[in-house]
């Protein structure tokens, strides 16, 4: 049963209905004032309070939003999740109101934002519709609402990102200062409709049995490689391999020893050809979809959309103990909330991701996300080389266009001032002319939107070619068509934006065009991916690459170097070194480009303070060490090469407290000392470790081996990867049996003898005691102990870590 009315004042009244009625709430809102929220924040705070999970999206065009109203969302307490729609001038006009609970579901859409005159007297229309049982329009809305949620140009709303946005907001408004006044006094009556929300483009599933149903070789290795980590105690695994190589196959094969079995992915086209390729795999285990249209939660295979999944109501349709084992496709996109929030609810006994791109999109490192228990991987190179995938020929075509007069919007450049760069006859006929060259039957171009993906169909189709564009608003030609007509010739070349960066195969191109500045390795890395895979009469997929001044250019040719595991880079060889198999062609001012911008690249020093300042600001608060290692964009380990330690980096971005900054000051060489001793083993870090655990009153008090013999075996025995790493040679596999006096010996012979040697008189074993001789006070030692427990962690979580294996056989 659907009921609908029209609402044009006082919405109020319903959405505080809406709230206290629901267990869900999600609210999307171009803007929001202080006048408007304060009427509602009362019942979202009790809403709240009864368990409800609350999701607001709100945005910054035109810095309409008050800071204010930011800071008293952030102050509500319970499961609630706040995020902030970056704009970068692009209009941001929505207004919706989602509530769900067990008997119904309501949808509000229409012109009402967060202020008061919105809420009550302003001229606004509202619809509201309700539904009981299937509810087809909420399913899509609240889709909808979480691709928007957790799209990339959304951050959270707390203390950190409030207070960067209300500098940018003072000054925006002190530029415009008549703007602010007329807004707030009309309160934001009208700001209405002008965009639509892109369709999502589906493929029809391919129900044509594959050949293969029996791992390859490459597989077959990387399966023997999670068997390892499993034999070694790990419960969670990364494999990263390139496009093409059956990622979805091996999750298949590995979940044979599994029985309950759930796969997360955020495409439906993955989801669809992940239930066929298991299907294919484990012909006599049920398996179900669990997205928008498909709800069953009771087969032996759930195969989740993210976005579906991740809303309390659907997540509690399952017990946290339903599944063994929890697969992730395209784990660079693991980081999200979304997901987060799904892989903290499950207790599963094994969480495999499964990922061609090991780079997230805003740049950070995604094996953290698997504590870099990195099982297996084959980088495409690898892959070429030995005959998985198809060799390339790339040609690097220099691009005239001037970037460096555009604007930079942090992850992108600014769309109307590229669009004026690149839709011009001239820039066309470059492109045209390049294709024309290098060429060979069927060509995908990554477009950088959709106005020049339309530019480029139309500049081509003058000139004789067969062309269309394919993208989210393409009418006429449908996902499918468009594939089935590359495949079979009846066209030459689609243009498109993003549709095929994930989830789509057609092993019959040969041909890529990038018309596009390189933003995202992670997005390069996929695109490159689709030319490579195997196919009848294929020996080579032509790259064609128009390359410009635009900001990483230098970083894309790190993806073609059969050295990339290199730590540096000179000046000198910055140009790739490929396989033999394949060739590269630059035009010499490509390779002039290149070398300067490596020259030109952003000192390391910078690199990690601005790392820090991008996870201090997702996290709302001061990242630890051990949060910087996993989630940060820079290596971790250059903080002590940079700074002597992490608070020594604090210390000098200005981080510290003058209390903070008076403790490291006074006992610099301490912490500098646990941060830089060498750890051939890691004995010291446990020794340190077990002082740690007697609280931060006694930590740095003189310790005895007897006193810590029992842990510090026990912390060394109860994993298996810690054992066989550091208590698993001749001498120390006779201690397994805890022979007392044994491991009191090796405690006096390892740790405290090698720290006493090589501390410079900073800790001190005299043949009884091990201990710190720089002298503390219980409230120095309290002050202290954060710190140095915030590197010990770190050390000892780098340090069992499996690591990124350079070889894969």
């Amino acid at each position: 049963m659907t009921t609908t009315k029209l609402i044009k004042h006082n919405i109020v009244d319903e959405i505080k209905a809406g709230i206290d009625c629901s267990s869900s709430t999600a609210i999307l809102v171009s803007f929001m004032m202080v006048s408007g929220l304060e009427l509602i924040l009362p019942s979202l705070q009790r809403s709240l309070d009864k368990g409800t999970q609350i999701k607001i999206l709100t945005g910054d065009y035109l810095y309409i939003t008050q800071p204010d109203a930011l800071s008293r969302l952030d102050e509500l307490v319970g499961d609630i999740e706040l995020r902030l729609w970056k704009s970068h001038g692009v209009s941001f006009h929505p207004k919706a109101y989602l509530f769900e609970s067990d008997h119904e579901k309501q949808v509000i859409v229409g012109s009402s934002n967060l202020s008061k005159s919105a809420l009550t007297t302003g001229v606004e229309w509202n619809v509201s519709i309700e539904q009981q049982g299937q509810a087809d329009v909420f399913e899509e809305a609240e889709e909808s609402f979480l691709q928007l949620f957790y799209a990339d140009q959304t951050v959270p709303i707390n203390r950190e990102t409030i207070e960067q946005y209300r500098q940018r907001y003072e000054t925006y408004h002190a530029k415009y200062p008549g703007f602010v006044d007329r807004w707030h006094s009309r309160e934001a009556e009208a700001l209405m409709f002008d965009e639509t929300e892109p369709t999502i483009v589906r493929e029809s599933s391919n129900n044509q049995e594959p050949i293969i149903i029996e791992p390859r070789p490459h597989q077959a290795l990387a399966l023997d490689a999670l068997d390892n980590v499993i034999k070694e105690d790990y419960d969670k695994a990364l494999i990263v391999m390139a496009t093409g190589l059956g990622k979805t196959y091996l999750a298949a094969f590995f979940a044979r020893q599994f029985n309950r079995v759930l796969f997360i992915a955020h495409r439906e086209e993955i989801l669809r050809q992940a239930k066929q390729s298991f299907d294919h795999v484990l012909p006599n285990k049920s398996s179900s979809l669990y997205n928008q249209e498909e709800k069953n939660n009771e087969s032996d295979h759930i195969f989740a959309s993210v976005f579906t999944l991740s809303r309390k109501n659907h997540l509690n349709r399952f017990n946290s103990s339903d599944f063994d084992l929890i697969v992730v496709d395209e784990f660079h996109h693991a980081a999200a909330k979304s997901y987060q929030g799904i892989l903290q609810y499950f207790k599963r006994e094994f969480l495999l991701g499964i990922t061609a791109t090991p780079d997230r999109l805003d740049g950070k490192d995604v094996y953290a996300l698997c504590d870099n228990n990195v099982a297996f991987q084959m980088h495409f190179i690898e892959a070429i080389q030995h005959g998985y995938l198809t060799p390339f020929k790339y040609f690097g075509v220099y691009d005239e266009t001037d970037y460096s007069s555009m604007t930079w919007l942090g992850n992108r450049y600014d769309q109307h001032e590229l669009e004026a760069k690149q839709l011009q006859d001239a820039i066309a006929e470059k492109i045209f002319n390049a294709w024309e060259k290098h060429k060979q039957k069927r060509t995908i171009s990554f477009c950088s939107s959709i106005r020049q993906a339309k530019y480029l169909e139309d500049y081509f189709v003058k000139k004789g070619v067969n062309a269309i564009s394919l993208h989210s608003k393409t009418m006429g030609y449908s996902r499918q068509e468009a594939i089935k007509a590359l495949k079979d010739q009846t066209i030459d070349i689609i243009f498109t934006v993003d549709l095929f960066n994930e989830g789509v195969d057609i092993p019959e191109v040969d041909t890529l065009l990038f018309v596009r500045p390189t933003e995202s390795l992670t997005i390069y890395t996929q695109q490159v991916g689709r030319g490579l895979r195997l196919s009848t009469g294929k020996t080579h997929c032509h790259i064609i690459d128009l390359i410009g001044n635009y900001k990483n250019a230098d970083v894309k040719m790190q993806l073609f170097d059969t050295e990339r595991d290199r730590d540096s880079r000179s000046v000198k060889h910055v140009i790739p070194e490929v396989p033999t198999s394949c060739e590269l062609h630059l035009d010499m001012q490509v390779v002039d480009l290149i070398k300067y911008l490596v020259r030109k690249r952003q000192p390391r020093k910078e690199r990690l303070i601005s790392s820090y300042h991008m996870l201090k600001t997702e996290l709302g608060r001061r990242p630890t060490y051990l949060e910087i290692h996993r989630y940060g964009k820079e290596d971790a380990k250059q903080i002590k090469q940079e700074f002597k330690s992490y608070m020594g980096l604090l210390h000098h971005s200005g981080e510290l407290t003058l209390e903070e900054s008076d403790l490291y000051n006074r006992f610099k060489s301490l912490i500098e000392d646990v941060e830089r001793t060498l750890m051939s083993k890691s004995y010291k870090m446990v020794v340190l470790k077990l002082m740690l655990d007697r609280g931060e009153n006694q930590w740095h008090r003189p310790i005895t081996a007897s006193s810590i013999a029992y842990p510090f075996c026990k912390f060394l025995t109860d994993k298996d990867y810690r054992r066989k790493k550091d208590f698993s040679d001749k001498k120390t596999k006779k201690l397994l049996t805890f022979d007392e006096d044994k491991i009191v010996r090796l405690i006096e012979d390892m740790p405290f003898s090698k720290w006493n040697g090589s501390s410079k008189g900073i800790f001190t074993f005299d043949r009884e005691q091990f201990a710190i001789t720089v002298p503390l006070t219980e409230q120095e030692a309290r002050n202290l102990y954060p710190f140095i427990n915030d590197i010990v962690e770190y050390r000892l979580t780098s340090y069992f870590e499996r690591g990124i294996s350079k070889k894969t056989h």
